[in-house]
Order: structure tokens, then sequence, then C-alpha cells
């Protein structure tokens, strides 16, 4: 992904913080804003974990801190629910005026209201998705430690929110008071996808089922098993931002996918040191792949490892080839398992004669076959497993020229 800091004056001249993520390529089909949760920002592990899995889905994705939250400025105070609305409102416009108007808007909790209420003002987004959005102030008032009526007497009120205090006051009560979020849902006429951990204890799942029950078709729902209401898990975060991706494809045309320039070769990769660790683009003329390290040594775990691609390719061009010898032979053979391992291992341990003493580069293929076949045929099988192309590249003598351009 390819990430680029931006600064935006929104509507009330209050400097807002952004960031815009963009495929490897830079060239977005479409433009999505997110709208991060009550107290959250857009450095939000959430956020950008499911801001990054959409531009894998050609996704520019705008995420920007609200007034008086993360590094944008103004005060806390001032991040009522209609400021949030209008600073959504102005950073879709900013995206309009610089690079193209947003079709998707995604919140998360009271980033997610904002979206469907903004929705209804935009004209340009196609979709909305919704995450454990509340769907009225009734729904959450079991966050409030003193109770919503000492707002009048006291003048703010603590909030809790995944075990963090944060004191609101009358103005953010009454402001949310005044938009009817199931009527604004019942009446935005564009498709919806609501997703909430069944679980929930900070909004329950309830809103969820009042904001589906109110949307009119299409709309779908997606239930978060055993995630919280922060996502504050990796893994729930990124199935978000994947599922997210694939959902909202159906509502958009279909274009043709703008890659990076190949130049004439089989593929590319783009690592963009600046913003990223390891994370790696690659591309060929009609598919794209993310590789990257493990975070045990310093990777992001966004794709597979380069070695875990290198036994992809082995795995795969073997079952393959096992599929056509089978077929030609007309045998029974209905799956194919092909399990690699790669190791480094001392020529000394391998019972086999080679010429290279020392540690060497070893693999290990494991073949599982379902089907009627008797133990000849497995064994051609496995004889026919060391003869597909990448099998002979990898044991084959290999030049690798590298110039610069």
């Amino acid at each position: 992904m390819n990430t680029q800091k931006l600064e935006i004056i929104n509507s009330k001249g209050v400097k807002l913080q952004a960031y815009l993520e963009l495929p490897a390529n830079g060239k977005p089909q479409n433009f999505a804003v997110f709208a991060h949760c009550f107290t959250c920002s857009s450095s939000f592990s959430a956020v950008r974990n499911i801001s990054r899995s959409l531009t894998n889905h050609n996704f520019g994705v705008l995420r920007f801190d609200f007034t008086g939250l993360g590094r944008s400025e103004g005060l806390f105070s001032d991040s009522h629910f209609s400021a949030n609305i209008s600073d959504l409102l102005d950073v879709s416009n900013y995206l309009e005026q610089h690079y193209k108007a947003p079709s998707l808007l995604v919140g998360h909790s009271l980033g997610g209201a904002a979206v469907i209420v903004a929705a209804s003002k935009l004209e340009s987004v196609k979709a909305v998705a919704a995450i454990g959005a509340p769907s009225t102030i009734n729904h959450v008032t079991h966050l409030f430690s003193h109770g919503v009526s000492d707002v009048e007497e006291k003048g703010e009120v603590e909030v809790n929110i995944g075990g963090r205090p944060f004191k609101i006051d009358k103005e953010f009560v009454e402001d949310f008071e005044k938009l009817n979020l199931p009527k604004i849902t019942k009446e935005l006429r564009k498709p919806i996808l609501i997703m909430h951990a069944p679980f929930d204890d900070v909004v329950g799942i309830e809103n969820a089922e009042e904001l589906y029950k109110n949307a009119h078709h299409p709309k779908s729902f997606i239930g978060l098993d055993q995630a919280n209401h922060l996502l504050t898990e990796e893994r729930d975060s990124l199935y978000v931002g994947h599922l997210i991706g694939t959902w909202v494809q159906r509502y958009f045309d279909e274009q043709e996918i703008e890659i990076l320039d190949t130049q004439g070769e089989q593929l590319v990769a783009h690592l963009n040191l600046v913003e990223d660790n390891f994370t790696t683009n690659i591309q060929t003329k009609t598919h794209s792949f993310v590789a990257d390290e493990p975070k045990k040594i310093g990777g992001d775990d966004f794709g597979p490892s380069p070695y875990e691609f290198l036994n992809s390719a082995l795995a795969s061009c073997t079952a393959m080839t096992l599929k056509l010898y089978a077929e030609r032979k007309k045998w029974d053979l209905q799956e194919v398992f092909v399990y690699i391992t790669y190791s480094k291992k001392h020529s000394d341990d391998l019972q086999t004669e080679i010429s290279t003493s020392g540690q060497i580069d070893y693999l290990k293929k494991t073949l599982k076959f379902v089907g009627n076949l008797d133990d000849k045929q497995k064994t051609r099988l496995k004889e026919i497993a060391s003869k597909c192309p990448v099998h002979k590249t990898l044991v084959t003598d290999t030049i690798i020229e590298t110039v610069i351009e």
C-alpha cells in the first residue's frame, strides 16, 4: 500500500489530520472515507487494518481524526455528533476536489452512525458499511457512569468505552438525540452493510437489529462472532476490511484494473520503505498479491512471506501437473493435497548423494491423494510430481541476471 499524509481544513477553519491509503500503483478505482469510533483516532489499529485491507480491493481510503481527537486541531468538547457529520462532509468534499468523490463510507461505533447520516447527504456515495453502530442514544445510556439525568445538574458525565473513561457534556447527548437514525436509515435507499458483534457489551446487538429492520434492500448483516466492540484483535479488523471490500463490489461497475507498469516483464513487486516495514505489493497483468514477513521478525504479516510464495509455486504447479496426468490416464484422482515445508539441512543429515557439503536448502513435498487409486498408480503419481515445471526449475541450474534500470 501507499500512504499519503494530508491536512484538511474543515468548514470551521480547524485543521484535520488525515491519511490517504492507496493501492501500490497509486491508482484506486474508487475512494472511501473511514470514520473512526468515538474517542479513537485514525491511527487506531482497527482503523489502519480495515483501511489497508480495502486498498487490496482497489480502494483509496481516507482515514482522518475528527475535530479535537488524535492529531486534529480543536477541542474534544467540540467533537459532538453533528460536528462529526460536518467533518465527514468536509473531508468528502476535499476528496472530490483533489482526487475523486467518495463512493463508499465506512464507520465504526459512533462513526458508523455518522456515516449513515453523511451518506444521506452525499450523492456520490453508493454504499455504506456501519460497524458496531448505535441506533439511538437510549441504547448506550448504560455507558454513563452517573446517568443522563446528571448532565442537567453537573453539566457533564463520564462515559466508559472499552474500559477507557471519557467525559461528555449536555450538548453531546442532546445533539445525538436530535437525529432519528432509524428513520434516516429507512430513507437512505442505498446499499448498507451492518456489522456487529453478537456479544458487544458497549453497543448491544439490538442496535444492529433496529438499523437492519429499518433499512431497505439491498441490505446485509454480518455477525462478528467473538469480536469485541473496539475490534482490538487484529484478525477481527482484517476480517472486517476484507469482507467490506468483497461485499461492496456488487454495487460498483466492474472496471479494468490499473496496475503498476511491469515494463514488459511478467511481474513487478513494489515496496515503499518510507511507509511500510516489509509489506510488498506484487502485481501481474491481471492479478495482485501482498507479501510480508511475520511479526516475530518485524513484519506486519499482511501476506505470505517470500518463501511461502516459493512453496506455493511448487505446491500449485505439482497439483496442476498431477491433475493433467491423471485425466490423460483416466485415473480416478478426485482431489490432491500437496504439503510443502522449506528448511535448511546439513548435507550429512540427508540420505542422498549430493555434491554440495554444509547447509543446503531443503524442500519437503508430501502428497495426499483422494480417489480410487492402487499403489502402483500412487507411485507413478509421485514420480510425475517431480516432473512439474517449477520442480524442475528448482532442482536444475538456474541463472538469475540482475540489472539496474
